[in-house]
């Protein structure tokens, strides 16, 4: 990375213009995989919704 050029044709000794482009090139993919894990959190608390309720039913059936 030591010979990189900046946009002017700059050098770069650093490389944090490539290291920049690379992080903003990368920042869309990231905000997508960020959102993804909401639906099994959604699918988690449903199913813990059902849990209880079928306790609840088991429960009550069990006590009346």
């Amino acid at each position: 990375m030591a010979n990189t050029q900046g946009p002017q044709g700059n050098h770069d000794p650093a490389g944090s213009t490539q290291m920049f482009r690379a992080f903003v090139d990368e920042a869309p993919r990231g905000r997508q995989q960020q959102a993804a894990p909401s639906g099994p959190r959604v699918g988690l608390i449903i199913g813990i919704v059902a849990a209880v309720a079928v306790v609840a039913a088991v429960a009550w059936l069990a006590l009346g």
